[in-house]
């Protein structure tokens, strides 16, 4: 698992956790909410400031974004579809 997975992997675990929509993370973050969907892809590499904003919202010390899984814990599902406890 290269260091975008990591941070992905985790993304959503701790997004998911705190049950908060990937809306909800990039308004609390302060970024667009396709580019929280594309991080918990992989597919863009964060900046250290951006890492930081996002674990802010996540109530998590930034460390949480790189933990690792154990080998056999499964990838955290996405919440369900529709909005969220405490979306407008």
């Amino acid at each position: 698992m290269d260091v975008r997975q990591l941070v992905a992997w985790n993304l959503r675990r701790l997004r998911v956790a705190n049950n908060i929509s990937q809306d909800e993370l990039a308004l609390r973050a302060e970024v667009e909410s396709a580019y929280v969907g594309h991080l918990e892809r992989a597919t863009k590499n964060p900046t250290i400031e951006t890492l930081e904003r996002l674990a802010d919202a996540l109530k998590a010390p930034i460390s949480e974004l790189f933990v690792e899984p154990s080998h056999d814990q499964k990838r955290p599902e996405p919440l369900r579809a529709g909005r969220r406890r405490g979306e407008r």
